[in-house]
């Protein structure tokens, strides 16, 4: 494995590198893929220390974890480095695992001879056991909190020493034998299998993590269909095939939906993957260049943004236009679990609180804002405007998107009201409210039309456009008053998103605004064990109300989005489900224009 380039050494080389790379791989005759990642990119390549979709989708190029997403279906899941889907005898409160037959992680130095050895149930232990390491700041302790029997016990104990000591045993993990292990757990926690298939719980080797230590995050070590070529933060990844991938194989036809058959996604079926010789990820803070590149026929897909959509779709019919389907351009859109919110850090001490006052301030900023004008300026209308945090699909969801207690503007006259209740009449006395985003994308246009529609009321902020990084380093350590971005549920049920708001998650866990209501706290722990029903529904819609009353965040919106395809791209049928799929993808650089 290549040696990660280190960006303060080689920020003009990756300025070449990026410029060259399609005519060099094009010399080598590699099949090569382009794709692009629509940020500043992932933070590092450990596991256990990413949170946001971009350190997702290029970790899971090298790690795995033990289930994923289906392809051809990506609500469903299915076994990745299991042989078979886990079963329990006793109501999901032991869960037993069977590995898979020979799955080997990478080659790499770490190993003896430098060839990588079996999965066996102690890495998935190990795995599991580094998010409960202060080393890493519990980022995502949340989402084994309270679930596996005597772990929360291990975390504090481990803690509470010098040392953490790996090989000290938790109650709930049981070794079988070297391909089969039981977890089990202190209660029947409903989520407990879709966090397995979250790339937070990949499983990694214990050898690479001690061999690199803190370069661990630029060395990754997995099971995956790709090997890490280079890194070159906030520029370009480049991945190579893992020529000893296990037996991963394309699903088959009859998993394809008409539609799906009708776009040859099937054509594939039944060959062993990665097609692909090169994966190569370019980052882009602006979407221009972006565009221009998948214009220019180098970029495999790209998200269309808004500003760029009537270039592509008729605006009324939403179909592509005639002159970008004689190029073989194929079109594709997904509704997403989406969540796009202003968030409030709710210990900072102007926005935050739990006084009638501090309500009434974040109530008046939620009304004085009118998220339609934002949908049709900035995402051509192509989203959803919804009450609390529960996206449309989902139980919970508000009827027609309008909660009973709504505070969604605009309202202004109401809005000025709650600025009186909350001691600034008209904004008096109020400061300028720090307000923490990306500086990609149409976010400064974004920002500029939140201050005019908060200035009407006479509510001020100051900007503080950062990279995304940037952005996520602010709110984890409780930095930012006031904070956008958005959430796409990690999988299709609202306690993802009611997870956010559980004081025990606060940041740098998932509850980036700090939220904390004991009775809320008691909703959450009682709904972890409850099946989907009437029931469990009437709690998430009472979490729901409340959250929408206390107004810890601005909100909501889910996008509609779409995609651009390449003719030379095959198999691709982008979803933001989860981002294991690109294993599947092949090109055909026949097809690919000449320039």
């Amino acid at each position: 494995m290549v040696q990660p380039i280190r960006l303060i050494q080689a920020v003009l080389v990756a300025v070449l590198m990026v410029a060259c790379v399609s005519v060099a791989n094009a010399q080598d005759g590699l099949r090569v893929a382009q794709l692009p990642i629509r940020t500043d990119g992932p933070k590092n390549l450990d596991p256990v220390q990413g949170s946001t979709v971009y350190d997702n989708m290029a970790c899971v190029q090298v790690y795995e974890t033990l289930l994923v997403n289906k392809y051809s279906n990506p609500m469903e899941m299915e076994p990745l480095l299991l042989a078979e889907m886990p079963t329990s005898e006793d109501g999901g409160l032991t869960w037993h695992f069977k590995l898979k037959d020979n799955v080997h992680f990478q080659d790499d130095p770490c190993f003896p001879d430098g060839k990588g050895r079996v999965v066996v149930p102690e890495d998935v232990f190990y795995s599991l056991k580094r998010l409960a390491d202060g080393k890493y700041a519990f980022e995502n302790w949340w989402l084994l909190e309270g679930t596996i029997l005597g772990f929360d016990e291990y975390k504090e104990e481990q803690n509470a020493t010098p040392g953490f000591d790996y090989d000290a045993p938790v109650e709930g993990f049981r070794k079988i034998n070297d391909r089969e292990f039981e977890i089990v757990l202190a209660k029947p926690v409903y989520r407990f299998l879709y966090v397995l298939a979250m790339f937070q719980t990949s499983i990694v080797p214990r050898e690479a993590v001690e061999m690199y230590g803190d370069d661990f995050s630029f060395h990754p070590v997995g099971t995956g269909p790709f090997v890490l070529n280079q890194f070159v933060p906030k520029k370009q990844l480049v991945f190579d095939r893992n020529p000893n991938y296990h037996a991963v194989f394309y699903p088959a036809a009859d998993e394809w939906s008409k539609e799906d058959r009708r776009n040859r996604m099937h054509r594939a079926a039944g060959k062993q993957v990665p097609f692909l010789d090169r994966l190569v990820m370019t980052m882009y803070v602006q979407d221009q260049p972006m565009w221009l590149r998948f214009e220019e026929g180098s970029l495999g897909y790209v998200q269309v943004p808004a500003e760029y959509f009537e270039s592509a779709f008729d605006s009324r019919t939403k179909r592509l236009l005639p002159e970008v389907r004689r190029k073989g351009i194929r079109a594709h859109s997904n509704e997403l679990l989406d969540f796009i919110f202003r968030g409030f850090n709710m210990e900072d001490e102007l926005v935050g609180g739990y006084s009638p006052e501090r309500k009434a301030l974040r109530q008046a900023i939620n009304l004085a804002m009118d998220l339609d004008e934002f949908s049709e300026t900035f995402y051509r209308g192509n989203t959803v405007q919804y009450d609390g945090p529960i996206p449309p699909g989902l139980d919970g969801h508000p009827e027609g998107g309008r909660a009973p207690g709504s505070y969604r503007g605009p309202n202004l006259e109401r809005a000025r009201q709650k600025l009186v209740e909350a001691g600034y009449p008209n904004g008096e006395g109020l400061p300028p409210i720090k307000f923490y985003t990306s500086a990609g994308g149409n976010n400064p246009e974004q920002v500029e039309l939140m201050k005019r529609q908060l200035a009407k009321v006479g509510i001020q902020i100051d900007p503080n456009l950062v990279d995304f990084s940037t952005l996520i380093q602010y709110v984890n350590t409780k930095k930012a008053p006031l904070f956008g971005f958005a959430w796409s549920s990690d999988y299709p049920d609202a306690e993802n998103n009611l997870a956010m708001f559980y004081s025990k998650n606060v940041s740098p866990g998932s509850n980036h605004y700090n939220y904390n209501r004991p009775e809320y706290d008691a909703m959450y722990e009682k709904i972890l064990t409850m099946q989907p029903g009437p029931e469990r529904t009437a709690i998430y819609e009472r979490m729901r109300d409340m959250i929408i009353e206390d107004a810890p965040f601005v909100g909501s919106m889910a996008r509609k989005r779409y995609y651009l395809i390449n003719p030379w791209l095959l198999n691709c049928r982008p979803t933001e489900r989860y981002y294991a799929w690109f294993k599947f993808l092949d090109v055909d650089d026949s097809k690919r224009r000449q320039k």
